[in-house]
């Protein structure tokens, strides 16, 4: 079951239930006109598909021709839990295959089958994003990663195909440190910005809009664009 709603006359957006296993992922799905790729948000720790700064990106990359979906990672109910334990969050297989449940269902529903997709991660939805794209080469086309953690991808860090770009604050240096050593473990086409004046959640005057900026830079570089829906 989904509902319908137009936030503007030009984009169609819609909230949608992703299955995994026994339980059911909320999402909304923004589609701008002719859309020529979809990119898939794995939030970071103890955040969820209404991030602040997750949707102002995802605005600018809707503004640039792409659909976003962004989804709750986790239920209600282990959101509940994990703000006392803090466990799920950095359960990266976990988090990874929920990402790879979306992506199978972005691939299977008629609004987005034709697309090629992206990942956007954040903090620790960085590294889970960058696991299920090892894990899904022929369909991710291309990762980017916000003040993410993609050294807790591990193993997985040389066999990710998709061109990856790391974006960290210049005022972040542990996390700076981390995305070093995770920029020299990929083996893909990669690259690694720093936002000057930026700390870790990029809360600087516009830290997050030069974020957004390259973020929508990338996709659009690194998407093929031969499917449009729309």
């Amino acid at each position: 079951m989904q509902s319908h709603e137009s936030p503007t006359p030009d984009f169609a957006s819609y909230t949608v239930q992703i299955r995994w296993q026994d339980i059911s992922l909320t999402g909304n799905l923004t589609l701008p006109p002719s859309a020529t790729g979809i990119v898939l948000f794995a939030h970071g720790s103890g955040s969820s598909r209404h991030s602040p700064r997750n949707r102002a990106v995802a605005e600018t990359l809707n503004r640039g021709g792409l659909a976003t979906l962004l989804f709750d990672l986790l239920t209600s109910a282990e959101e509940q839990a994990d703000r006392s334990t803090g466990q799920l969050r950095f359960n990266l297989p976990l988090l990874a295959e929920r990402l790879i449940a979306a992506t199978d269902w972005a691939s299977h529903d008629a609004r987005t089958a034709a697309l090629p997709v992206g990942y956007f991660g954040a903090s620790t939805g960085g590294g889970a994003a960058l696991i299920a794209a090892a894990q899904r080469p022929e369909a991710v086309r291309a990762v980017v990663s916000r003040g993410g953690r993609p050294d807790l991808a591990a193993e997985a860090l040389p066999h990710v195909q998709a061109p990856t770009l790391l974006i960290v604050g210049g005022y972040d240096p542990q996390v700076l440190e981390l995305n070093l050593y995770a920029l020299d473990q990929l083996r893909c086409r990669k690259q690694l910005e720093t936002v000057p004046r930026a700390g870790h959640l990029f809360e600087e005057p516009g830290a997050l809009e030069h974020v957004a900026e390259l973020a929508r830079s990338w996709f659009l570089q690194h998407l093929p664009r031969q499917s449009h829906v729309g």
